[in-house]
This record gives C-alpha cells, sequence and structure tokens, in this order.
C-alpha cells in the first residue's frame, strides 16, 4: 500500500465532505488507541478545526496517559486542534444504580452503554459548535465482524478510516508518525474497566480475522486454527449483520394506503 497516497486521498475527502456538509469542523473521541490517533491525525492535517476529546469511565490509567499524549501531540504540531476532557464516570454510576434489574447480558449491555455515553457527549459539543462527529471505525469492525456498539461509537457523521484494514490503519500510523506507545499497545474498546483486549473478547487477532475475510478457497485445506478463526468470524458476521445493514422498514403496499 503507498502509505502517503492513502493519506493524501482521505484528508482530501474529509475536506470535500466538510465543505459540501456545510459544517464548521469535526468533533472525535480519543481513546488512546490507533483507530482514534491516526483518525485525528487525518482530520488535523486538513487545517480544519477539530475538537479532540477524552471520555474517561473509570478508565484504564494507560489508556488516558496515552491518549492525553496524542492529544497533546497534535496540538503542538496542528493550531486547528484543540481540546476538552469530561469525565462520565459519575453519569455512569448514576444511570448503573437506576436501572437495578440485572441478568447475565448486564455486564454487556453496561460496556455498550459507555460507549453511548460518549456518542451523546459528541453530539453534544458536535451540535454546539457546528461540528461533525468523525468516526474512527475501521473495515472489520464495521463491515467485517461488527465490533462496535451500535449508536454508541457506530454513531458518527462520517468514517474516514473505514475502508482500510487493522493493517493498514498502522501502517498509515507509521507514515503519519503516530507516538510509538500507541502503535504497540494492544488493541481494546476501552469499555470494559479492565485490562481485557479485542483478541480476549473476540478469539482472534486481527490479522487472522482479515484473512478471514478475504478467505475464498477450500476449507478443506484449512488448518485447525484457520478452521476456528474462519468459524469465529463467519459467526460474528451473522451475529452482527444488523449493525452492518441498513434498518428494516415496513414497506407498506400502495393496495393499504
Amino acid at each position: 500500500m503507498n502509505t502517503k497516497s492513502v493519506a493524501s486521498h482521505i484528508e482530501n475527502w474529509i475536506k470535500e465532505y466538510h465543505i459540501s456538509s456545510l459544517s464548521d469542523g469535526f468533533v472525535i473521541g480519543i481513546s488512546g488507541g490507533i483507530d482514534s490517533a491516526v483518525t485525528s491525525t487525518l482530520i488535523a492535517k486538513t487545517g480544519i478545526p477539530l475538537l479532540c476529546i477524552e471520555m474517561p469511565i473509570h478508565q484504564n490509567l494507560e489508556q488516558s496517559q496515552r491518549s492525553s499524549k496524542h492529544i497533546s501531540w497534535l496540538k503542538n504540531h496542528f493550531p486547528n486542534v484543540s481540546s476538552l476532557e469530561t469525565n462520565l464516570s459519575n453519569i455512569f454510576e448514576t444511570f448503573k444504580n437506576t436501572h437495578t434489574n440485572t441478568n447475565q447480558r448486564t455486564e454487556l449491555a453496561l460496556a455498550n452503554t459507555r460507549a453511548r455515553l460518549r456518542m451523546t457527549s459528541l453530539y453534544y459539543y458536535g451540535q454546539i459548535n457546528n461540528y461533525l462527529v468523525a468516526g474512527t471505525g475501521n473495515k472489520i469492525e464495521d463491515f467485517g465482524i461488527g465490533f462496535f456498539t451500535k449508536y454508541g461509537d457506530g454513531g458518527v457523521d462520517i468514517s474516514p478510516i473505514a475502508d482500510l484494514k487493522k493493517s493498514e490503519v498502522y501502517l498509515i500510523g507509521q507514515e503519519l508518525g503516530i507516538n510509538n506507545d500507541i502503535i504497540l499497545a494492544p488493541p481494546t474498546d476501552g469499555l470494559w474497566g479492565d485490562d481485557k483486549t479485542d483478541e480476549d473478547q473476540i478469539g482472534a487477532t486481527y490479522p487472522e480475522l482479515e484473512w478471514a475475510m478475504e478467505f475464498s478457497d477450500d476449507e478443506k485445506k484449512l488448518s485447525k486454527r484457520e478452521i476456528e478463526v474462519l468459524k469465529i468470524f463467519k459467526n460474528l458476521n451473522k451475529k452482527n449483520k444488523h449493525k452492518m445493514t441498513p434498518i428494516p422498514i415496513c414497506n407498506i403496499p400502495n393496495s393499504l394506503k
């Protein structure tokens, strides 16, 4: 992949969309991970106003430190970048204590609640500034296994890196000079309040998932691990299809109207 050309293409696409949208800038959540680091840097390079927001909810200290370090780097290099932190821990606890009905799905529901609280904050700051919310999902997450929260981190206005595989996001990150701490950090969605990585949750690495997404050969030739990875990919793709397709609409026949 020609990383310079791809990065330049994305930057130009962002500029063109910004002009057509009649917005005044972009707002983005910074997590301390590679996807938000690359997306925010690509936007920053356009010269368009960019508001970076940290939204910790009982956040892992290392994640918070990576977020702050990346934002400082952006602000030192790009005068169009501003930032703020809004700690959502108390809001999350209030929400959790308000809803006392629990079952075996409660932990996952609360993890997704974190993402939805962050989305609400991004749109709040987006609306008061006439900014668009920039998404940070990559191709594997957005179109392969649906590894995002519906109306959480999936609730965005534009998706600059959604046609890049995770490995390609890392290559762009190296091209852009993203901090090595972020590049070396194990990918995590940061929704669980612990050190759980994406691989812990999914059961496969991103390189394995990229292979599975592109696989179209004879499954009889596969190794035991490859069969396992392909099964993981297919199961998640099927399970999360509702996230990756338009909302179903019940069309009323004209004869009934």
